[in-house]
């Protein structure tokens, strides 16, 4: 009688190559023909109103009141007194499109700076430092998201214009009130991204002897890059076209108030005077702009930075 054979034993593959494999077939799909030219239709419609605004930015008033951006093509015709008159135009009430310009971007540093290192040091304690209630903590956290920014508003107002505090009007309550905004939800996405750090490099900083200060900011911080190029051109762009918030806090004056009051302005009173509209809105795009397509790699990586985990 022949000896039987055993069956060979099943090994199971290691999390690395399931992992590997993953992200391999993520990758296929994200750059395949079809997908590519989706891309491409979607970024030539999103194109399209920016490179109207552009070219009507330089286009004389008559022809912008009498026909459309793209006769240019049939009767080009260019000025730049429309980009002359936005930043030159002044009054008693009002002050050139370059102020307005300055106090957006005194607003919009600090009010992305602050909620992201908040909201950085709460992700880092929720998802590795165990403390009584943390995760009733987080839930109320991530629950506040669901409060509608209008109701809070005219309480956060109050509080600034106390005796005592005394900032309303100013950048700092602009400041405060845009972190105060942006914290839950940058707290849950942080959280998301620096609990799935690997527990093996947490514990090897840990026999190193680094505490969590040291670990946060030697190892948390350097590996979250992604995470926090992601949270923070989001962040920048809702403070930079943000005019709600920056209104009601900075009481709308020369000193304080952001290029979006500045904008809505140039429609004019009748919404006539939109050769000034036009340029002024472009001016108002190009931080934007320059600060999406300088993070644009950290932002792709922070979007697929969940899709290949285990």
């Amino acid at each position: 009688m022949s000896a039987a054979i055993a069956p060979e034993p099943v090994v199971d593959a290691p999390d690395g190559a399931s992992s590997g494999g993953k992200a391999k077939r993520v990758k296929k799909r994200l750059t395949s023909r079809t997908a590519t030219f989706f891309a491409i239709v979607i970024a030539t419609l999103w194109t399209i109103p920016t490179f109207g605004l552009f070219v009507s930015s330089f286009r004389p008033d008559t022809d912008i009141a009498n026909s459309g951006w793209w006769t240019i093509i049939t009767n080009p015709s260019f000025t730049l007194d429309n980009y002359t008159a936005v930043f030159s135009e002044s009054g008693a009430s009002s002050a050139s499109l370059g102020v307005y310009f300055i106090n957006s971007i005194v607003i919009t540093l600090p009010a992305t700076v602050f909620p992201i290192t908040l909201a950085l040091m709460a992700a880092y304690a929720f998802a590795w430092i165990p403390f009584k209630g943390s995760s009733w903590i987080f839930v109320l956290v991530f629950a506040l998201q669901i409060v509608p920014l209008q109701m809070a508003l005219i309480p956060l107002l109050k509080i600034f214009n106390y005796p005592w505090l005394d900032i309303g009007g100013t950048f700092p309550a602009v400041w405060i009130a845009h972190t105060i905004f942006a914290l839950p939800l940058e707290i849950f996405l942080l959280h998301n991204f620096i609990s799935e750090i690997p527990r093996d490099v947490m514990e090897a900083a840990k026999v190193d002897g680094a505490n969590h200060a040291q670990i946060f900011r030697r190892v948390v911080i350097p590996l979250s890059v992604p995470a926090i190029a992601s949270v923070a051109i989001f962040q920048f762009l809702w403070v930079w076209n943000d005019l709600l918030v920056a209104l009601v806090f900075s009481g709308g004056t020369i000193k304080t108030a952001p290029l979006t009051q500045r904008i809505a302005e140039f429609a004019g009173t009748r919404g006539n005077d939109w050769e000034l509209l036009t340029a002024a809105a472009f001016v108002g795009t190009i931080v934007p702009l320059i600060v999406f397509f300088s993070l644009q790699r950290y932002f792709v990586r922070g979007l697929l930075a969940g899709s290949t985990k285990g």
